[in-house]
């Protein structure tokens, strides 16, 4: 086995306080007898200090110039930015969440140019459809979302003034779920752990079996016809659109007519904003500016929502993603897609070539361009 030199990034968007990989990580690489260039400060904002990456044997480099000319593996989480992937270089590996369905298609061209291999973390997947890493974020913004949706549906922050789960003589908040993947399910159980009255929809009968087998009668699941959505958003208090479809733009659920026959002051939750958004008045918002109000409704569209829990959020990403990422280091990355053949599935560009069929299908006639 050939060491590599694998680097980490300090992520560069507003309010992103995780990191790829936490110390943890980076010792089972530097163990393997790998090299890890840590950028100053990177893992500062999930409580990571640059001594902590010292001492399990990381090198800290002290510019986002130095840490991706390094690196001929490079671990990243949110989205990169252009000026990113201007850094990159042939032969360059770039693993994290990059959306590229949903993004800016100079983004495509420039990996394309510079021979840069893609993989996208929300486009692994196994066989049966399971996303694994996307899964293990999906289960945190779950967890995670009844505190955000709490929040956002109070009077002092311009909410209805209803509390999750009401209280004697008075009813609790009615919450509709688009989606019962793992995001959908988890938030479910956590609403209903909050004693909210839940509906969750999917056009997935196995997907709704599931999560009505695990509500156990807490919740009521739903086949996400047209019908039944329309009249959902009408009584619901907070509406979460949580639909995935991998390596493609989101589609749009929610129409304006529909977001206009929303109870005035109630919340929309656009958790598929990284990948476009399932309404027709979704547009990403930051955490240090989360809402917006558009046709009386409250909107909360921030595409990177775990990363107000970085800690934790790290933690879960770090153990979704080792696997795969000491499979390159230790393999190559032919070998590594033979042994993991989800993780092949997660390549988006690789060679100049737009690779993933859901992208492929996107981008159309683009991608002979």
């Amino acid at each position: 086995m050939t060491p590599i030199d694998i680097s980490i990034p300090r992520e560069r968007r507003p309010d992103e306080y995780r990191v790829a990989l936490a110390p943890a990580g980076v010792e089972a690489l530097t163990q393997a007898g790998h090299r890890v260039y840590v950028e100053r400060d990177a893992g500062a904002g999930a409580g990571f200090q640059d001594e902590a990456y010292r001492r399990v044997g990381a090198q800290i480099v002290y510019s986002h110039e130095e840490v991706f000319a390094r690196g001929q593996l490079v671990l990243k989480v949110s989205r990169p930015t252009v000026e990113d992937l201007e850094l990159s270089h042939r032969d360059q590996i770039l693993l994290g969440f990059l959306h590229l369905a949903a993004g800016r298609r100079d983004k495509i061209q420039i990996l394309r140019e510079r021979g840069v291999c893609a993989i996208a973390w929300e486009t692994v997947q196994r066989p049966n459809g399971f996303l694994p890493v996307l899964h293990s974020m999906s289960t945190v913004a779950g967890r995670l979302i009844p505190q955000i949706v709490g929040r956002y549906m109070q009077s002092n922050e311009g909410g209805r003034g209803v509390m999750l789960g009401g209280c004697p003589t008075v009813p609790p908040a009615e919450i509709v779920i688009l989606g019962a993947g793992t995001f959908g399910t988890e938030a479910a159980l956590a609403f209903v752990g909050n004693r909210a009255s839940v509906y969750l929809l999917d056009i997935n009968s196995e997907a709704l079996e599931r999560a009505d087998r695990l509500l156990d009668g807490r919740g009521v699941t739903l086949a996400a016809t047209e019908y039944n959505l329309r009249k959902a958003v009408r009584f619901a208090d907070a509406v979460l659109g949580a639909v995935h479809v991998p390596g493609h733009q989101t589609p749009v659920l929610i129409t304006r007519e529909m977001m206009r026959t929303m109870r005035t002051r109630s919340l929309f939750v656009d958790v598929s904003i990284d990948q476009g958004g399932c309404a027709e008045t979704s547009r990403p918002t930051t955490h240090a500016n989360p809402i917006y109000i558009e046709e009386n409704v409250i909107h909360y569209c921030v595409p990177n929502m775990t990363s107000i829990v970085g800690r934790t959020a790290t933690h879960a990403l770090t153990y979704a993603t080792l696997p795969y990422v000491l499979a390159i280091a230790n393999q190559g990355l032919d070998d590594a897609f033979e042994s993991f053949p989800e993780l092949a599935r997660g390549a988006n560009i690789r060679d100049g070539n737009v690779v993933h069929p859901g992208l492929r299908a996107e981008l159309g006639r683009e991608v002979a361009r």
